[in-house]
């Protein structure tokens, strides 16, 4: 059986302290401003309060997924180029007894961070040094969308190495707020924390009931699933559960609506490289399915093609690390995109299909596996759907779709579905064949690794009927 999670509580006063004691030691072993610090651990208050502050000095965490086997972590670390590689929790230990140095305001850059590479090989995500002036622009464009404050108890439940996380606990922790922090998710700590069961942290602290916290929807799910009944009293309280990184199924959004506060459930659209749109729960009932409307301080445009592209404030520049040309790709006339496809309605509602990688080209047509999965996923005993495309001889690709049954699903869940797909989905978006699994692989960040199930249907194949042209 594994070890649960471990529960930690931080103050803003607390964090302080550690803080400039990680900057004073980063310091004592030769780190300047815009040298590279890798970080390569579980989520802790100690990993926060090392990399916020060596981002107040100027030094630049590059935070690498904990699971990542020697061999992956290293070709990470030699890519980065760091002064300070921090892989075991005696050298982070070291790191916050060092003696304490002054501290900028706020942030003096983003963490590094390397994409979660669902296709392709990851890159580094580098957003460069700020001036003190940027640094409050950037804390601020963050910490304001959300509201933080020195009464906010935030819940850190996912990864550090997922950018939210830092970006969430930072606002919380410098506007003199506090900080829960688990050592990994685990769905029946989270609803103890959430549900104001946790009497004390695993150092004897007084766990305060959150009022904000972030969960991708897989987790929110999981979370939902053990809870039952319980859901409510546990999410209830919150002033803000934040959801990101992909797309959130109709039936789970509704779901999550019925528990949790009026106001209180936002999307937003985002990623490593930066943030698109922010999605209140009323602007998601009256345009169901957007991701919402342009931050503040953005614009958001659709090419004719689809590609989702944009213009980011002064302070939303990066480049990929060592790859000129992937960043003169990514960028054109002050806007980025990260390959995602979608569409804008008359009032700047902006809806995702997809990612161009993900496209699905059958018999000439586009097939967008977002729009297919957001249906099948309605369907009677269905957890979670991935819908992929597969090499066909025939067709260039057939549309294929891998289950992850729910508790109620049946016998003929695949009948089920096929069902659904038959009764909402034109021809040539239904898939052609489906498979049953355990569960859907994902990224570090909760994004679905889709051509991980492209064995399971052969790489060639015969492919079923015609796709039918789109109307």
């Amino acid at each position: 059986m594994s070890r649960r999670a471990e529960v930690e509580v931080l103050t803003a006063a607390a964090a302080e302290d550690l803080q400039r004691r990680a900057a004073g030691a980063l310091a004592e072993a030769g780190c300047r401003p815009g040298d590279r610090v890798a970080v390569c651990l579980p989520s802790s208050a100690a990993l926060l309060c090392m990399v916020l502050g060596a981002l107040r000095t100027g030094v630049v965490p590059v935070l690498l997924n904990a699971t990542l086997t020697a061999p992956e972590r290293q070709a990470l670390v030699d890519d980065a180029r760091p002064r300070l590689a921090v892989t075991q929790p005696a050298q982070l230990a070291e790191l916050l007894d060092g003696a304490p140095v002054e501290l900028a305001p706020f942030p003096l850059s983003r963490p590094m961070h390397y994409t979660s590479g669902t296709t392709g090989r990851p890159k580094g995500v580098w957003a460069g040094l700020w001036d003190e002036a940027t640094a409050a622009a950037a804390f601020g464009d963050e910490a304001d969308i959300w509201s933080f404050g020195p009464e906010d108890v935030h819940l850190v439940c996912s990864p550090m190495y997922h950018s939210v996380s830092v970006r969430f606990a930072a606002g919380t922790l410098l506007r003199g707020g506090t900080c829960v922090i688990l050592s990994r998710f685990e769905a029946a700590t989270a609803l103890e924390v959430l549900g104001g069961s946790r009497p004390a942290d695993d150092g004897g602290r007084p766990v305060p009931v959150p009022t904000t916290t972030f969960m991708a929807p897989a987790v929110l799910r999981r979370l939902l699933d053990l809870a039952g009944d319980r859901a409510g009293s546990a999410l209830g309280r919150l002033r803000l559960l934040a959801h990101a990184g992909s797309p959130c199924p109709g039936s789970l959004k509704h779901a999550a609506l019925a528990v949790t506060r009026t106001g209180a459930l936002v999307e937003f659209y985002g990623s490593t490289e930066g943030q698109f749109t922010v999605c209140p729960p009323d602007d998601w009932l009256a345009h169901p399915g957007t991701v919402g409307r342009a931050r503040p301080g953005r614009l958001v445009a659709v090419d004719p093609d689809g590609t989702v592209w944009c213009r980011p404030p002064p302070h939303g520049g990066f480049q990929y690390w060592g790859d000129e040309a992937k960043t003169r790709a990514a960028w054109r006339d002050g806007y980025f995109t990260v390959g995602d496809l979608g569409r804008l309605d008359d009032e700047g509602f902006l809806f995702l299909d997809g990612r161009r990688d993900d496209l699905v080209i059958s018999g000439g047509v586009n097939v967008y596996p977002a729009e297919v999965e957001s249906v099948l996923s309605e369907a009677p005993g269905v957890a979670e759907v991935a819908v992929l495309g597969v090499t066909d001889e025939r067709w260039g690709e057939r549309v294929c779709a891998a289950l992850v049954p729910g508790p109620s699903a049946g016998r003929r869940l695949v009948e089920d579905v096929a069902g659904v797909a038959a009764s909402r989905l034109a021809p040539y978006k239904r898939p052609k064949e489906y498979v049953v699994v355990d569960a859907l692989p994902r990224t570090a960040t909760g994004k679905v690794q889709r051509h991980r199930h492209r064995a399971l249907f052969g790489d060639v194949g015969g492919g079923g009927p015609d796709p039918e042209p789109a109307a």
